[in-house]
């Protein structure tokens, strides 16, 4: 029974699970994106995402020793603490995205793409003022910044205007349906004395 055992195995002993795990982060450090089975992901995301924290939060020769002791790549250090700490380093965590691709065609097994969440311009939706401020855990989120009131306030009388305008149209459009009405009924009536006159 496995109660309480959190930690996937894979199938393999510990050397081959190491070596396997430095393989595969090495290859997402300098790829940024790759596709691997759903559990190998998973567990790729519990074991890179520390080093990646170690990274952000200081760059010192023993925090690039202690992430080199699991990496064991020169050019995957200079990659990790260069360009992806310096893109990374307002995100309070939370450093790849697991996006599942279905099941592989030989075995079955689950697939999924891993990648840096930073790194996937088509997720994102950023203005200048959020690229520079730095995001916190407890940053409450019930204070409204004042460029989104200023554009409430904006787009609120276009809407106002716009739907005045529509209420005229339609009400001088109504208008001329019931002038029209009445000047068939007044013919219809005119016609109808014409003949009442005649008899």
């Amino acid at each position: 029974m496995r109660h309480g055992n959190k930690v996937n195995h894979l199938g393999r002993k510990t050397g081959h699970r190491a070596s396997m795990l430095k393989n595969l982060s090495n290859s997402l450090i300098s790829a940024k994106r790759i596709n691997t089975t759903l559990a190998k992901a998973k567990v790729l995301r519990t074991h890179l995402e520390p080093l990646i924290t170690k990274a952000v939060k200081e760059n010192t020769t023993h925090s690039r020793r202690t992430v080199f002791s699991y990496l064991q790549d020169k050019e995957s250090i200079k990659e990790l603490f260069g360009v992806i700490a310096d893109k990374v380093g307002d995100r309070p965590g939370g450093y790849l995205r697991i996006i599942k691709t279905g099941t592989r065609i030989g075995d079955g097994a689950p697939t999924a793409l891993i990648e840096f969440v930073d790194f996937n311009d088509s997720y994102q939706i950023t203005t200048k003022s959020d690229a520079k401020k730095k995001r916190t855990r407890r940053s409450g989120g019930a204070k409204k910044s004042t460029e989104t009131a200023t554009a409430v306030q904006q787009t609120t009388p276009v809407v106002t205007d716009t739907a005045t305008e529509a209420v005229e149209d339609v009400v001088t459009t109504a208008e001329e349906i019931v002038d029209n009405a009445t000047e068939s009924t007044g013919d219809v009536t005119n016609t109808d004395s014409n003949e009442n006159k005649d008899a």
